[in-house]
């Protein structure tokens, strides 16, 4: 059996975080904002659902409180410098997209610009913002999605606190009565939506 020892509360987020980091993209006033992002999850399928926290301190914060939309942009492996750069600097005082030299590309449903160099984007507009006073939690739909065919599963970034990046890696199948090939192959049999 192992043996565990105490661990911070300061530190629990690092055990937890384990999605791909994000690029938020957020426009007002002619001023666009690329912020990382790593504190989010699905909370529903149809519509997709993603809640996220956006600390107030953050110049991308009163943007979207304000414009009540964005576009989450997902990057590969090969953005990660870009990625850390871009949280490393204030969008209050610098024009991101130049800097890093990322391309906006008009988005369809939102003023918000979709970063070309990413993998996939996701429009979002804000479904519900009663959290947002208290915990800085946007509840978002995800109204437009667009991803890069040509890449298959390619490596993201995820976030572990301290200046680490984990790289999503080996893929698992493993048999469950809840992937869409099961339900595709018994349609009766489908379990109930959590």
């Amino acid at each position: 059996m192992m043996k565990k020892t105490s661990f911070p509360l300061s530190e629990v987020y690092r055990l937890l975080e384990s999605g791909p980091v994000v690029l938020v993209t957020t426009a007002r006033a002619g001023r666009a904002n690329i912020m990382p992002m790593s504190w989010h999850l699905m909370m529903e399928f149809e519509p997709p659902l993603v809640g996220c926290v956006i600390s107030d301190r953050n110049y991308s914060f009163e943007t979207l409180k304000t414009t009540k939309e964005c576009v989450l942009n997902i990057p590969t492996v090969e953005l990660a410098k870009t990625v850390v750069d871009c949280g490393n600097t204030s969008g209050r005082r610098t024009d991101k997209f130049k800097t890093f030299e990322l391309t906006p590309v008009a988005a369809k449903s939102v003023k918000a610009s979709l970063i070309a160099e990413c993998y996939a984007s996701l429009e979002c507009k804000v479904r519900d913002g009663k959290l947002v006073a208290k915990y800085n939690f946007f509840i978002l739909e995800v109204v437009q999605a667009w991803i890069d065919p040509t890449l298959k599963r390619p490596p993201t970034i995820h976030h572990q606190g301290e200046g680490e990046f984990m790289v999503a890696g080996r893929i698992l199948h493993l048999p469950s009565k809840m992937t869409s090939l099961a339900r595709n192959k018994n349609p009766a049999r489908r379990p109930p939506r959590p």
